[in-house]
């Protein structure tokens, strides 16, 4: 009997960024198993202008406007659709530019996606970039995806993970200035993302060695020095790391920053718990800036991403590198069929 094609939801980003280019060079590259499609959201003069402008080919095999017709390129077998919206004034528009209409169009493509999703029409979303100061000029009070898509899903807590060719790394606090990180690493708040990045492991065996140990960085050079460098570690870190073992979790740390993610890059820890935004951002761009992707846990739904920007200076010039985008789409295709291994 033949299995239901399964889809990933992927919007277009922001159109005058690289997200749409990137986007149709990634459905031409990406090595996807023939159970998945995918349904691409977006203004369909956009992805019409990117393609003739780049010489990239835009090959859908059907273009929809509404849930009708969806369900009926899904009935026949479509690999690749493309939702159309009909937001953006293709006379206003232009490459590089941050326009408002350019936020709001991003913004209702991944609104869309999410919808699609919760309707039962794809079961994973894949994101390009967005820009922020264009959300901001459409009047969407969220900063990026992470909180969209916590607002239109309900979640209280989404987990940010980096996956860079195995070497997964969580990120206590994400968008906060280096004074407010090191202020927000406390036991409670730290034990909290402890056990809440244990559970998400243990709760996706299939893509995580959960017999290895979860490894918390330390803060400051050489994990404080016993107070010489700074007391996070005696006051907090240690702490919370303790108060988890009590629990049952099977963590280790503080462990020097400069070593622990090469440590993790060779298999000695399942994950490394990052306190804060740039630690595990250089290591793990360090390692593959092109291959590193981003997956958010903790949503009703599996989330991978390309992990840079929407790069305005390159954007309309064929110039982007879709290698990011194309392991997304790859990643949301192991991390859906290993899930299904689980169950």
């Amino acid at each position: 009997m033949e299995t239901k094609r399964r889809y990933l939801a992927v919007p277009f980003g922001d159109p005058a960024g690289i997200g749409p280019e990137i986007v149709l060079k990634a459905m031409q590259r990406a090595s996807l198993p023939p159970s998945l499609g995918i349904v691409v959201i977006g203004d369909v003069p956009l992805f019409n202008k990117v393609s003739a402008d780049l010489g990239i080919p835009s090959d859908f095999d059907a273009v929809v406007v509404d849930d009708f017709s969806l369900a009926r390129a899904i009935e026949g077998g479509s690999c690749s659709i493309l939702y159309a919206q009909n937001v953006l004034d293709m006379h206003r528009f232009n490459y590089g530019e941050i326009q408002a209409m350019c936020g709001r169009s991003a913004y209702l493509a991944v609104k869309q996606a999410v919808r699609l999703i919760q309707c039962g029409y794809a079961d994973a979303l894949v994101t390009p970039p967005l820009h922020k100061e264009a959300l901001k000029a459409s009047g969407v009070e969220h900063i990026g995806y992470t909180e969209i898509l916590s607002a239109l899903s309900g979640t209280q807590r989404a987990i940010t993970m980096f996956d860079t060719l195995g070497l997964k790394i969580f990120f206590h606090t994400r968008h906060l200035s280096l004074r407010q990180a090191c202020d927000a690493v406390t036991k409670e708040s730290l034990l909290a993302t402890i056990l809440e990045c244990d559970a998400i492991t243990q709760n996706h065996g299939g893509v995580f060695k959960n017999e290895l140990s979860l490894a918390v960085a330390g803060l400051n050079p050489h994990c404080g020095e016993h107070g010489l460098f700074g007391d996070e570690e005696e006051r907090a870190i240690e702490p919370a790391i303790n108060e988890a073992r009590r629990r049952g979790v099977n963590v280790v740390g503080p462990i020097g920053a400069d070593s622990v993610f090469y440590q993790a890059r060779i298999g000695k820890y399942r994950a490394v718990i990052s306190l804060y935004h740039d630690q595990g951002h250089i290591a793990a761009k360090t390692y593959d800036f092109s291959q590193t992707i981003s997956i958010t846990w903790n949503l009703p739904f599996l989330r991978t991403s390309v992990d840079h920007g929407t790069a305005f200076d390159i954007a309309g010039k064929n110039l982007a590198d879709a290698t990011g985008m194309v392991r997304a789409l790859e990643a949301a295709a192991d991390y859906l069929l290993a899930e299904g291994e689980d169950q």
